[in-house]
C-alpha cells in the first residue's frame, strides 16, 4: 500500500506540471491510411513516466473514437478502423489551406481507483494525398476565334478543377495535338496555328490560355480540334484530358469589362429565397449583340451553384436555397461576363460572400462517461462508496454560432450533491467535469435526477437542458444473519419424500443481489438432506446450514438443525429388470426350474419383506418361490406346439399401505432334435415310367419330405442307400431330385426298386426311408403287370436290389436262394438292433439331470415299413 501510494503521489505531482486543458496536442496523418497507423504517444507528449505501463494510470479516448483509437495502458493513438478521406470531410470542403484540416480529439488520464481525471484535447492535421484527378467541365470544350487576329491573340480557356491541394493540385496544362494533323492523342504532336501558355491568378491559381502564333483565315478552315490536357504535382502525377474544339468566326474585338476585379459582400443566413444579395456588373464598348452582355458562374462549386441565383441577363446575385452559417461560412467563387459577338468575348470576376451568423442554434449539452464510470441511455451506476468530489461525467456544453450566440454558461439545477467543475473550453465549446459535492447512501436514496441547463448569450438567448440519471450501487458490506444459531426439530415417522421438515430464515440489510440470499448445506451432509435455494427449505434429514448472499465478495452466515427421523414404506420394490427373458430347452422335465427373477426393497423390516406371485388369467403352468425368486414350470414344454410363453411377475412388500411393483417374463423354448423327417412324396407303391432312350442328367422323380424340428433340426439331406446296383441314378442332397447317372441299356429294362434315405441335420441325427419304383420300357402296355410286380417289391427284404426284367425266371431263380438267406439274416440282425436299443436308452436315463430337458434317442429304422405293406415275394 506504501507503494502504491508513493507512485499515486508521483503520478499526481507529474500531473500538476502537466499542460492544462485548452493546450491542446497537435499530430500529424495522411488521409487514406489504414488502420492502425502510429499518430503519437499521448504519454510521452505530457510527459508522463511514472506509473504508465502498469496500469495504474490509464488512458480513454472521450471524443474522436470514430477516426482513432489510443491504448489504455500506453497512451499510443493510432488511426482506426475507418478510413479518413480528407475531400469528404465537412469542415475541410472550403479549405484552401492544407493546413487547416484536421480533426479533433479528447483524451483523459485517469488515476487509479478514479481518484482524479485529467481532459486534454488534440488536433491531427489531416495532410493531402493525390488521390483525386484533376477534371475538365466537359470532356469537349469548345473556343470561338476570330479571323485575321493578330499572331499573339490570347484567348481564356476553362480551368480544371482538382479536389486535391498543395502540390496535389493543378501542377501545369498542355497543348499536345492538332487533330488535323493526323497524330494520336498521345503523339505529343504540336499545332503549328496555335500554342498554350498558362498564367498564374491573383488566386493561386493557373489560368490556361490559347495564343495566335499563325494565320487564321476562317474562309480557308473555319475549325481547329486540339487535345488540352491537365496534370496535377503529386507523385506519381495524375492527368485528365479534353477535346478542344476552336471555331474561326466574324471579329468581335472588344471584350466585356467589370467594374472591379473582386466583389464582396456580406449576407444573413436563413435568408428566405429570391432575397438579393449582390450585382456584379460589366461593360462592353462594342455595339448590338457584340456589346450585349449576359452573367454565367465560372469556377463555382456545386453548393455555390445549390445555393445562389445568377440572373443572366441584369448580374443579380440572390438566395436560390437557405444557407446556414453553420454549414457554410464563406462563399467564394468567380462570375464570367460575355458578349453575344462571334466568337463572344469574356471577362472574369471573383465574388466572395461572407455569411453573417444569426442566433438560430440552441445550445447543446452532452453527456458522456469519464474514466471507468459508464454512462449509458442516460443512466450513470455510480458506487455508494465512491469518495466526495470524484468525477462521474464528462459534460459538454457547445453552440454551432458565433460570438455572443455561441457564448454558453450552464450549471445544475436542484438540491442534488453534484456540481460542475472546468475540464477545458474552445471556442463555442465548454467541458466540464460532472463532481459528487457530498457521500452518497443508497440505503437514504437510491438514485438522483441530475438536470444541467444551459444559456447562450444571443439576443434573445437561447437555453436547453439535459437530464443524468444517476443510480446509486449498492455496496455489499451486511452479512446475511439467522434469528437463531441452533435449531432442533422432532420429526414424525412415515413422512412423505419431498415433505418440508423445517424452514430456516436468514435477513441482510444490504438491498438488491446483495440483500439475496442463497441456501445451501453444509458440505459435510452427504446428500440426506438438500435445501431449497430460494426459500431456505430443508427436506428430508439433520445438521448445518449456509445462508450466502449474492454480493461481491459474497458474505455468509450459518445456523445448525438438528432432525430425528424414522423408517415408513416410501419405496416400491424394484425389479432390476422390466422385462426377465430366459432360454429352455423343450422336453424340460415338469417341475423343473426355468429362470430366476431378482427384485430389491430400499426400505427395512417389514416395509421391505416381499412376497412373489406370477403366471395371470388363463396361466396356470408356473409357479414362483418368494425366498429366491425361482420360477418353476408345471409341464413338459414341446416347441412344436408352443415356442414362447409370456406372463407377469408381482411383487408386494410387507408395508401399510403395501407397495408393489411388476415386470414380464418372456419364455422362449429352444428346440431338440424330437423328430424324425417325414416322406410326402412319392408313396412307395407308385413308380414312374422312364423310357430307355432317357440321357443322363434327365429328372426322373423328386422325393419331398418335411420335419416338425426348427433350424439345423430341420435341414434335411437325401441319399440312395439300396437298389442302385448298376449305379444308373443318383439323388441330389439337398433337393431330392432323383436323376439318370449311367446310360440305359437294354439289360436295364424293367423295374428298378430305389431305397432312399431322408436324414436332417440334428444332433444326433434322425432318418426316415422312402421307396421309388422306376419301369424303364418305352411304353406302358400292361399296367397290370407292373403293379403286380410293385406289389412283389413292397413285400421283398431292403438289402434285396431289384434292378432288371421281371420276367427273368433265371434271374429270379437265382435270387429266391438269396431271399431265405437274407430273411434268417435280417430276423438276427432285428433282434441284436433292439438288444443296442434297449441298453442305450438305460444309459441315457442315468445321465439326465432335472434343469435339462430330456433329449430323445435317434431310431435306426432305416429299412422300417408297414405290417400292411408286407408280402410275399
Amino acid at each position: 500500500r506504501m507503494i502504491w501510494f508513493l507512485s499515486s503521489f508521483l503520478l499526481l505531482l507529474t500531473m500538476t506540471q502537466l499542460p492544462v486543458a485548452d493546450s491542446a496536442l497537435r499530430y500529424r496523418v495522411a488521409e487514406e491510411g489504414p488502420a492502425d497507423v502510429m499518430i503519437g504517444n499521448v504519454a510521452a507528449d505530457l510527459g508522463l513516466s511514472a506509473g504508465t505501463g502498469s496500469g495504474d494510470v490509464t488512458f480513454a479516448l472521450e471524443s474522436g473514437s470514430e477516426f482513432f483509437k489510443i491504448d489504455n495502458v500506453t497512451g499510443e493513438l493510432t488511426t482506426g478502423q475507418r478510413r479518413i478521406d480528407r475531400e469528404k470531410l465537412s469542415q475541410c470542403q472550403m479549405i484552401f489551406d492544407e493546413n487547416e484540416c484536421f480533426l479533433d480529439f479528447e483524451v483523459s488520464v485517469i488515476g487509479p481507483l478514479q481518484s482524479w481525471v485529467d481532459l486534454f484535447e488534440g488536433r491531427v492535421v489531416i495532410t493531402d494525398i493525390n488521390d483525386n484527378t484533376p477534371s475538365f467541365p466537359s470532356s469537349v470544350l469548345t473556343l470561338s476565334v476570330e479571323e485575321n487576329r493578330p499572331i499573339g491573340t490570347l484567348y481564356l480557356l476553362p480551368t480544371a478543377t482538382d479536389r486535391d491541394f498543395g502540390r496535389n493540385g493543378i501542377d501545369r496544362y498542355e497543348l499536345i495535338q492538332d487533330g488535323s494533323a493526323g497524330g494520336g492523342a498521345g503523339g505529343g504532336v504540336r499545332s503549328s496555328v496555335f500554342e498554350l501558355q498558362v498564367a498564374d491568378t491573383p488566386d493561386g491559381e493557373k489560368q490556361p490560355q490559347l495564343i495566335v502564333k499563325g494565320p487564321l483565315d476562317r474562309e480557308a478552315r473555319d475549325s481547329y480540334e486540339l487535345v488540352l490536357r491537365v496534370r496535377d504535382g503529386g507523385n506519381p502525377p495524375r492527368s485528365s484530358q479534353a477535346l478542344l474544339r476552336v471555331a474561326i468566326t466574324d471579329v468581335n474585338d472588344n471584350s466585356p469589362r467589370f467594374e472591379r476585379a473582386i466583389y464582396e459582400a456580406e449576407m444573413a443566413e436563413n435568408a428566405p429565397p429570391g432575397t438579393p444579395v449582390l450585382q456584379v456588373r460589366a461593360s462592353d464598348r462594342d455595339v448590338g449583340v457584340n456589346g450585349q452582355v449576359e452573367y454565367v458562374f465560372g469556377a463555382a462549386t456545386e453548393s455555390v451553384r445549390r445555393l445562389l441565383r445568377l440572373d443572366e441577363a441584369t448580374g443579380w446575385l440572390s438566395v436560390l436555397h437557405r444557407i446556414d452559417r453553420e454549414e457554410v461560412a464563406q462563399l467564394r467563387f468567380t462570375v464570367t461576363a460575355r458578349d453575344r459577338g462571334q466568337p463572344p468575348r469574356t471577362d472574369r470576376a471573383t465574388v466572395v460572400l461572407v455569411v453573417r451568423d444569426e442566433n438560430d442554434n440552441v445550445p447543446v449539452v452532452e453527456i458522456r462517461k469519464i474514466g471507468r464510470i459508464l454512462v449509458r441511455d442516460g443512466v450513470a451506476l455510480v458506487p455508494e462508496n465512491v469518495l466526495v468530489d470524484t468525477p462521474v461525467a464528462l459534460v459538454q456544453v457547445s453552440d454551432r454560432d458565433q460570438g455572443e450566440n455561441g457564448a454558453v454558461t450552464c450549471t445544475v439545477v436542484g438540491d442534488v450533491p453534484f456540481t460542475l467543475k472546468p475540464a477545458g473550453e474552445t471556442a463555442n465549446r465548454k467541458k466540464y467535469f460532472l463532481h459528487t459535492s457530498a457521500l452518497l447512501d443508497y440505503e437514504a436514496t437510491k438514485e438522483y435526477s441530475v438536470t444541467i441547463v444551459a444559456v447562450d448569450s444571443g439576443s434573445p438567448s437561447l437555453s436547453s437542458n439535459s437530464s443524468l440519471m444517476v443510480r446509486v450501487v449498492d455496496i455489499n458490506d451486511h452479512t446475511p444473519a439467522f434469528a437463531q444459531a441452533v435449531v432442533e426439530v422432532h420429526f414424525a415417522e412415515n413422512n412423505q419424500p419431498g415433505e418440508r421438515v423445517v424452514t430456516v430464515v436468514a435477513a441482510d440489510a444490504d438491498s438488491g443481489k446483495n440483500a439475496e440470499i442463497v441456501y445451501s448445506l453444509d458440505p459435510s451432509v452427504t446428500g440426506l438432506f438438500y435445501i431449497d435455494a430460494d426459500n431456505g427449505d430443508i427436506r428430508r434429514y439433520e445438521f448445518q446450514v449456509i445462508a450466502r448472499d449474492k454480493g461481491f465478495p459474497s458474505l455468509q452466515g450459518s445456523a445448525t438443525v438438528v432432525i430425528m427421523v424414522t423408517d415408513r414404506n416410501d419405496n416400491t420394490p424394484k425389479f432390476v429388470q422390466e422385462v426377465f427373458t430366459f432360454y429352455v430347452k423343450e422336453n424340460l422335465l415338469a417341475n423343473s426350474p426355468v429362470g430366476m427373477v431378482t427384485v430389491t426393497d430400499a426400505d427395512e423390516g417389514e416395509n421391505a419383506e416381499l412376497s412373489l406371485f406370477g403366471g395371470g388369467r388363463g396361466e396356470d403352468t408356473f409357479s414362483i418361490e418368494n425366498n429366491t425368486g425361482t420360477i418353476f414350470s408345471s409341464v413338459a414344454f414341446d416347441r412344436e406346439r408352443r415356442s414362447t410363453y409370456t406372463f407377469r411377475v408381482r411383487a408386494i412388500d410387507g408395508g401399510a399401505p403395501p407397495r408393489s411393483a411388476t415386470a414380464t417374463v418372456s419364455l422362449i423354448v429352444t428346440d431338440e432334435n424330437d423328430n424324425a423327417p417325414s416322406v410326402t412324396s412319392p408313396t412307395n407303391d407308385s413308380y414312374t415310367l422312364l423310357p430307355p432312350a432317357s440321357s443322363t442328367r434327365t429328372i426322373v422323380r423328386t422325393v419331398a419330405a418335411s420335419d416338425s424340428d426348427f433350424g439345423r433340426n430341420a435341414d434335411l439331406r437325401f441319399s440312395l442307400v439300396g437298389g442302385n446296383p448298376f449305379r444308373l441314378f443318383e439323388i441330389g442332397l439337398a433337393s431330392g431330385v432323383i436323376t439318370v447317372a449311367e446310360p440305359l441299356e437294354r439289360r436295364h429294362r424293367g423295374l428298378h426298386r430305389l431305397v432312399v434315405r431322408v436324414n436332417d441335420s440334428g444332433e444326433p441325427s434322425l432318418c426316415a426311408t422312402a421307396l421309388v419304383h422306376v419301369f424303364i420300357n418305352e411304353s406302358l402296355v400292361n399296367a397290370t403287370l407292373v403293379d403286380a410286380q410293385v406289389a412283389r417289391s413292397l413285400a421283398a427284404p431292403l438289402y434285396l436290389d431289384i434292378a432288371g426284367d421281371p420276367d427273368s425266371e433265371r434271374a429270379l431263380g437265382k435270387q429266391r436262394l438269396s431271399v431265405a438267406i437274407g430273411v434268417l439274416a435280417g430276423a438276427a440282425a432285428v433282434i441284436l438292433v433292439i438288444l443296442l436299443v434297449v441298453m442305450a436308452r438305460q444309459c441315457g436315463a442315468q445321465g439326465k439331470n432335472g434343469y435339462e430337458a430330456g433329449k430323445k434317442e435317434p431310431e435306426e429304422d432305416f429299412f422300417r415299413l408297414t405290417d400292411d405293406n408286407r408280402t410275399d415275394w
